[in-house]
């Protein structure tokens, strides 16, 4: 379906990564997943080129953010190169050591510096990488790099995933033709406070890295800060976006108009993917999309969403069926928003349930069928301003404790 957002017509297409021109991608087993399934991904640029990052702000950051954090201080890259399976986390010296040794190695194989590599890892938390085994499948994935391997990168980064999340894009600004592609991986131990777990957002356009940059970190303030499905923040959340250029024209700056468009569709290249991680949050049944309208400031508007979203109270009504509205009166009441506790009103499943602080009388039958879809939306609006913001999260099931009961069996 295309997508036409101020004034600019998004039109998917297929190959995530792999879609923008300038980008080979692969796949591949590496025998870090007891399954036997692709657990190792790289995305490659045919040149080094402009490139940004942003990474967890959780204290205790993995090898990889650690590492790639030192590599991105030039402001770009020529590949990435992602592990699943292990988190190398909380593994200490030896877990940065076998981080570089990722860079170093892959580089080797592409003729490039190891600073130009950047490394992703996710799994189990406190196990040492099998750095042999990543290492052993490299060959094999640099020799499988393919124009159409973006699927198979997108499949070779999941783990609690129950699908690969891919998203791509191709717009015009006048007679030139861009794409943005992108892909993520993330289904519990989510909230990501700057990206998701893991995600690669590629572009054909030619942006400088500060244009990366900027538009990187306003995509993932709208889009993958918005989401969440458990309120825990990742040891290695880690989002890149990479510049090739491939497409042609002259570089485009923050201050060129063309960057605005750029941004926009890399933003929704971000938005699509954050809308995937929390549709596939481990053991969902429902999407849920919390939005607070009227709200002393933008900030406020976050405070009560979030406080929504992230309420096991409401998710679990809502997984439930049941319209029980004054869970999310206790959320944003908790919240610290700016509140008037007799002016709010709150919409389920486009039916209004609260108004002005109290029942409206709604048909609970007529709520439980509409809550027994699989995309749900949760209106507030509080009536004390004109902020508005909108979190994506999930609902709470059984499923959720039995993986994350079972995560190391």
């Amino acid at each position: 379906m295309t997508l036409t957002s101020d004034n600019l017509t998004l039109k998917p297409v297929d190959g995530g990564v792999t879609a923008p021109a300038g980008f080979s991608a692969c796949g591949v087993a590496a025998g870090l997943k007891a399954s036997g399934e692709f657990d190792v991904a790289i995305v490659v640029a045919e040149h080094a080129c402009p490139a940004a990052a942003v990474f967890t702000t959780n204290k205790v950051a993995a090898a990889p953010v650690v590492v790639s954090r030192r590599h991105m201080t030039g402001g770009s890259a020529r590949a990435v190169v992602i592990n699943a399976g292990n988190a190398n986390a909380c593994t200490g010296a030896a877990g940065e050591r076998d981080a570089e040794a990722t860079a170093a190695a892959l580089a080797e194989r592409l003729g490039c510096s190891a600073g130009e590599v950047l490394v992703g890892s996710t799994g189990v938390i406190g196990v040492s990488l099998p750095v042999a085994k990543l290492l052993g499948a490299l060959p094999a994935a640099v020799a499988g790099l393919s124009t159409s391997g973006g699927p198979l990168a997108a499949q070779a980064i999941m783990t609690t995933d129950t699908v690969p999340k891919e998203v791509a894009l191709e717009f015009a600004i006048g007679a030139m033709t861009y794409r943005v592609g992108g892909m993520a991986k993330g289904s519990g131990m989510i909230q990501p406070n700057m990206a998701t777990m893991l995600s690669v957002i590629t572009t054909d356009a030619p942006l400088t890295a500060e244009a990366c940059d900027a538009a990187l970190r306003a995509a993932t303030d709208a889009t993958f800060n918005r989401v969440t499905v458990d309120s825990d923040t990742s040891t290695n959340d880690t989002c890149i976006l990479l510049a090739s250029g491939a497409a042609g024209g002259e570089a485009i700056t923050t201050g060129d108009a063309r960057y605005a468009s750029v941004a926009r569709a890399v933003r929704a290249v971000a938005e699509g993917l954050a809308r995937m991680i929390a549709r596939d949050g481990e053991g969902a049944t429902k999407l849920i999309t919390v939005t607070v309208r009227g709200a002393a400031s933008v900030a406020d508007a976050e405070l009560a969403a979030f406080a929504i979203a992230n309420s096991p109270l409401v998710k679990t009504a809502i997984f439930g069926r049941d319209a029980n509205w004054g869970r999310v009166a206790m959320a944003i009441g908790k919240s610290g928003c700016a509140l008037d506790a007799s002016a709010f009103d709150i919409t389920f499943a486009g039916i209004p349930v609260c108004s002005a602080g109290a029942a409206t009388g709604f048909d609970e039958d007529e709520a439980f069928e509409a809550l027994g879809k699989t995309d749900v939306d949760v209106d507030v609006d509080l009536h004390v301003g004109d902020a508005d913001a909108t979190v994506w999260t999930c609902d709470l099931t059984y499923d959720y404790v039995r993986i994350n009961g079972e995560y190391r069996s």
